[in-house]
């Protein structure tokens, strides 16, 4: 089985490289604490400021991160935080992303498309969740939402990016999707499903399955709102299309006031460990059940 080499491996070196460099081998890792120790100034940015999930500013020699507020969690801080903190240490970013102010304000959160602020966010990702840290998570706490919340409670981050990292170091099948109404936002597929040959990639704006638990949740805004979830059995193909007719868990959970619901799916065999009838003995079976009796 061939493995996909990851384009995103340098980044989430060099967040492992800033760790090693503060000596910091535990967690929950505290972004706030590195800013600080880099010398870059932090100021909470009004609520008014929806928009944006973070700044970086360089004035007079001097950097500072601008963290948001309009949202209600320590874990969204902090990933915007270690996000900023990705723009001033990749290479070429700073260059890249600040304007001729010296300001940047960054999409962090897996929503953009640009090159810059999607290394931003796998930084920020490595950086509060590095991979060996999660990994000994995974392998005591299951798989599936309980394994992404225990990766939440444990690195102090946001569910949403804490199912991501999830998607990444699992070894098992598995996906996390983002939806909002009927649409999906994107989908994160772990290494070992993407090995599966013949599925199709999710894209923007594709709709959910029709029959789905999520789309049934989306219809109910306080399901979202309320931070409620369900569950429910599904088919891969309605999600990936391809050849495998396999059952998948779906667990969803609502966003709150981000107003939108996350998806995890498991439960999937990879296919070569399933065994399916033959296919002359599936015919054979179904033209027998179909073959008229006539009694004597």
């Amino acid at each position: 089985m061939t493995r996909r080499s990851d384009p995103l491996l340098k980044v989430k070196w060099e967040a492992d490289k800033l760790l090693q460099e503060l000596g910091i081998d535990s967690l929950p890792v505290d972004p706030f604490v590195i800013a600080e120790r880099l010398g870059i100034a932090l100021q909470a940015m009004p609520s008014r400021m929806g928009g944006a999930s973070g700044m970086l500013i360089h004035v007079a020699g001097q950097f500072g991160i601008c963290f948001p507020t309009h949202i209600d969690s320590e874990g969204f801080k902090n990933f915007s935080v270690a996000h900023e903190i990705g723009h001033y240490r990749l290479p070429g970013h700073v260059e890249a992303v600040l304007n001729e102010q010296g300001q940047h304000v960054s999409a962090a959160g897996f929503r953009s498309s640009s090159r810059y602020e999607l290394e931003a966010d796998h930084f920020a990702a490595a950086l509060l969740m590095p991979t060996r840290l999660v990994s000994s998570i995974l392998k005591k706490a299951g798989d599936g939402l309980k394994a992404v919340e225990s990766i939440a409670n444990e690195c102090d981050t946001s569910l949403e990016a804490a199912a991501i990292r999830y998607a990444q170091l699992c070894p098992d099948p598995a996906a996390v999707i983002r939806s909002q109404g009927a649409t999906i936002e994107y989908a994160f597929m772990s290494s070992s499903l993407r090995d599966f040959a013949g599925l199709d990639w999710i894209r923007k704006d594709t709709p959910l399955p029709s029959n789905s638990a999520t789309r049934e949740f989306n219809l109910e805004a306080t399901n979202i709102s309320h931070s409620r979830r369900s569950e429910g059995d599904g088919a891969l193909q309605d999600w990936f299309g391809g050849p495998y007719r396999q059952e998948v868990f779906e667990e969803v959970v609502g966003l709150g006031s981000y107003g939108k619901s996350l998806t995890v799916l498991t439960g999937m065999q990879p296919p070569d460990e399933i065994e399916y009838e033959d296919d002359d003995e599936e015919d054979q079976a179904l033209e027998e059940s179909w073959t008229p009796r006539f009694r004597r």
